[in-house]
C-alpha cells in the first residue's frame, strides 16, 4: 500500500487500524450473503471451505498494510456482511484493538 492509497481513503479510523481484520483465522465468516454476493469476492480471498475469507495466520488475506499504522481492505466494495457490521468503537473493535495493543476508541 502506498501513501497515496491511504490518502484516497475517507479518513475512517479503520484505515489506521485493521485490528478486526487480523483477529482470528476463523473470522470473517460468511453469514447472510447469497451466492451472487459471494461470487463478487475474488476466489483467492475465499477459504477452501468457502465458508469465509482466507486468512494468513489470524490475518484476513484481503487486508493490506500494517496493523495500527495504515491498512485497507482489498475487497472493500464486496466485503462480507460481518465486515460491514463491525463499527469503529463497538465491542468487537475494542476487543481486537486490545489484542493488538492499540488504544480503544
Amino acid at each position: 500500500m502506498t501513501a497515496s492509497d491511504i490518502e484516497a481513503v475517507d479518513g475512517s479510523p479503520c484505515q489506521s487500524c485493521g485490528a478486526c481484520c487480523s483477529y482470528s483465522a476463523n473470522w470473517p465468516r460468511f453469514t447472510i450473503e447469497d451466492d451472487d454476493q459471494l461470487a463478487l469476492i475474488p476466489a483467492q480471498f475465499v477459504n477452501a471451505r468457502q465458508a469465509g475469507m482466507r486468512c494468513d495466520g489470524d490475518r484476513c488475506s484481503a487486508l493490506s498494510g500494517k496493523i495500527g499504522v495504515a491498512t485497507r481492505c482489498d475487497v472493500y466494495a464486496v466485503r462480507p456482511e460481518v465486515c460491514r457490521t463491525c463499527m469503529p468503537g463497538d465491542a468487537e473493535c475494542a476487543m481486537a484493538r486490545r489484542r493488538h495493543g492499540l488504544p480503544v476508541i
